[in-house]
């Protein structure tokens, strides 16, 4: 198997458990927060959506400045409403980014990410492309505990939950 199969094969394992946890946001808490210093709910939510992006991003593009210009590089927070569609097009924007690399590209490039203009990580693609990932499961999991605390149901991620049976 290709290190490209296997990140498209990851991604494409990890968006219907996306999709679950996304269709139970509840609308009308965007800023709830179970906590002071946590993020509120509409942001992570839309943070989860919008995370698979960062694939193509990965591929496509050779840095990210965390803190860019004004004007340059502002990124669009899903609706409520809109969060499932935000993530098909970052999972379908991911596909198509991995369908047109190759390993070589994966495991012979690095990509850095700026603060201010300073390099914080200068990684190999294929290492930020697996902890991208890693990094998608674990805002989901925060997720579900917002939804939890909150009264909703807890969609089955990687078995069944109490409020749901499936398997996935």
């Amino acid at each position: 198997m290709t290190l490209t199969q296997m990140f498209l094969d990851q991604l494409n394992r990890e968006a219907p458990r996306t999709r679950h946890a996304l269709e139970q946001v509840p609308q009308g808490h965007d800023d709830w927060k179970p906590h002071a210093k946590s993020m509120p709910l509409l942001r992570l939510a839309g943070l989860v959506a919008s995370m698979p992006s960062w694939v193509s991003l990965v591929i496509n593009k050779d840095e990210l400045e965390l803190n860019p210009a004004p004007g340059q590089g502002q990124y669009q927070q899903p609706s409520a409403g809109s969060l499932v569609q935000a993530l098909d097009k970052a999972v379908s924007d991911g596909r198509a980014a991995l369908s047109g690399t190759t390993d070589n590209f994966l495991l012979t490039t690095n990509w850095r990410l700026k603060a201010g203009g300073q390099v914080v990580l200068n990684e190999p693609r294929h290492i930020v492309l697996r902890d991208t990932i890693n990094h998608w499961s674990h805002h989901r999991g925060q997720l579900t505990v917002y939804l939890r605390l909150l009264g909703q149901p807890v969609p089955s991620v990687y078995g069944p939950t109490a409020d749901d049976k499936r398997f996935l």
